[in-house]
């Protein structure tokens, strides 16, 4: 875990790429894709064992036995597309809704899944919680917590993922299984984030590093 402040919020950054907010109660997940191999394979790409939405449901399962959070926060491209959420199996979608009861889930509308889908849950363009404001997509009204880009970052011949945290903007890493990224390292990403940004690398650990620039 990683412990670390915005604005006037203590943040910590999980392993698995989830952030918590202790005093909100409060777990924030960015990029699950759900059903992205159903995606694919409908629209003729490439086929993926389609396992992803449990090995990610699992994951998320963990995070909320660990943390006790009566509040979740989806940052957007929860479904790789509003079709796959339609498609979602049934018993993948019991064990989302069993996860999201008793809690206030609220889904951030990304460009993948712009839009409600049928299962509970609120839905919000972008949602202020004290200081913090949480999208998809950074922009320039900071602080902000947002998702999008995937990021990663090498270590010693290993790409890992990983969180980008200035003193303005945490940038979270995909969450789902079937999920690629882009490197801390791409203008896109540098011309966001302020120089003496962290790159927070994911796994078994967390890792901080100055961001590869």
């Amino acid at each position: 875990m990683y412990t670390f402040r915005l604005a006037t919020a203590d943040l910590i950054a999980l392993p698995s790429g989830a952030l918590r907010w202790p005093a909100q109660n409060l777990l924030v997940v960015s990029d699950l894709h759900f059903g992205k191999s159903e995606r694919l394979a409908r629209r003729g790409g490439a086929l993926l064992p389609p396992f992803e939405n449990r090995e990610t449901l699992a994951r998320l399962e963990a995070d909320l036995n660990a943390t006790a959070a009566r509040r979740v926060v989806c940052l957007g491209d929860s479904f790789d597309d509003l079709a796959a959420a339609e498609a979602m199996d049934e018993a993948d979608q019991l064990w989302l809704t069993t996860l999201m009861a008793g809690r206030d889930w609220i889904w951030i509308e990304g460009n993948h899944d712009a839009g409600p889908v049928s299962i509970g849950g609120s839905h919000r363009a972008e949602l202020t919680v004290g200081a913090l404001a949480f999208r998809h997509i950074a922009s320039a009204k900071t602080p902000e917590i947002s998702g999008h880009y995937h990021p990663k970052a090498r270590i010693a011949g290993q790409t890992r993922r990983c969180f980008l945290i200035d003193a303005a903007r945490v940038i979270l890493p995909a969450y789902g299984t079937y999920t690629g990224g882009l490197h801390a390292h791409d203008p896109a990403l540098t011309a966001l984030m302020a120089p003496q940004a962290l790159a927070v690398l994911i796994g078994k650990t967390t890792l901080p590093m100055p961001m590869p620039r």
